[in-house]
């Protein structure tokens, strides 16, 4: 019994040698076949046998074997397959898995900053036509809609899409208290072609607005809307303040250097302001 207690574990270690061996004899020989399969499947144009091969041969890198050019013409195929077909955010994952290889070109450097811009115009253009949430969908192949430092083209449009909105809204609370000017400088700051548009019944309004203040029989009420009597030329108050908007100054600034161009001061009783002599 104790000739056998000393055998069996050295039977088993002999057997655990072998089967290591066998196995990394293996391991080797299909690491010598690879090439070649992945050659056969290149040249037939079988791609996605290519790419299985490829990355058999890179797992067994580490027996000495080197990523074959083959690899790399299988990636960038099957990667102009992806995109051709729409799957963008596949076609660029394999794209950029093909320029960080060693087997790329600078032509595949050069693809991939060209899709990356082709979907960034893509993204831009829909977003131009007020279509945020498709905009976003075509960045998100690119995974860099949203990242954490708000740097990213998704979050840019998201903020900028915001702030149009924020701008409208703005408008719009403004003109019932017939404050006409400070409603045109938020209307005015609107860059958005889409959200310029879904505006342009609150620009009629304050238009209109300001025109009546032209009327002689508005020509005693304040610029905001408010009744007090004014002893300044109107007309002349309305240029002024047109003309400072339009330097960049805000609609309080505007409004009230011209009260001072024109020799008055501002009056606020209230909620309601003039300018007087």
């Amino acid at each position: 019994m104790a000739i056998r207690r000393h055998r069996l574990p050295r039977f088993w270690l002999v057997l655990t040698l072998g089967l290591v061996a066998a196995g990394v004899g293996s391991a080797y020989w299909w690491e010598k076949q690879l090439p070649a399969q992945l050659q056969r499947a290149a040249e037939q144009g079988r791609l996605d046998d290519c790419l299985r091969y490829g990355e058999q041969l890179a797992a067994l890198r580490w027996l000495g074997g080197k990523a074959p050019l083959e690899q790399g013409r299988c990636r960038r195929l099957k990667a102009q397959e992806l995109w051709r077909g729409g799957e963008w955010a596949e076609a660029l994952k394999l794209q950029l898995q093909l320029v960080n290889s060693g087997t790329s070109t600078p032509a595949d450097q050069q693809q991939l900053l060209s899709w990356q811009q082709q979907l960034e115009t893509r993204a831009l253009s829909l977003y131009r036509e007020g279509r945020l949430e498709e905009a976003l969908g075509i960045l998100s192949n690119l995974h860099t809609a949203h990242n954490a430092s708000g740097t990213a083209l998704g979050d840019q449009l998201d903020e900028d899409w915001n702030r149009q909105k924020f701008l409208k809204d703005r408008a719009a609370q403004l003109i019932p208290q017939k404050r006409w000017w400070e409603a045109l400088d938020a209307l005015n700051r609107i860059e958005h072609p889409w959200w310029q548009e879904q505006s342009l019944p609150l620009r009629r309004q304050v238009e209109q607005g300001i025109e009546s203040l032209r009327d002689p029989r508005e020509r005693n009420h304040d610029v905001h809307g408010g009744q007090l009597d004014s002893n300044v030329p109107a007309e002349r108050l309305n240029d002024l303040i047109t003309q400072k908007l339009a330097q960049g100054f805000d609609d309080w600034q505007a409004f009230s250097a011209a009260c001072e161009e024109l020799g008055g001061l501002v009056v606020e009783a209230g909620p309601e302001t003039t300018c007087r002599r």
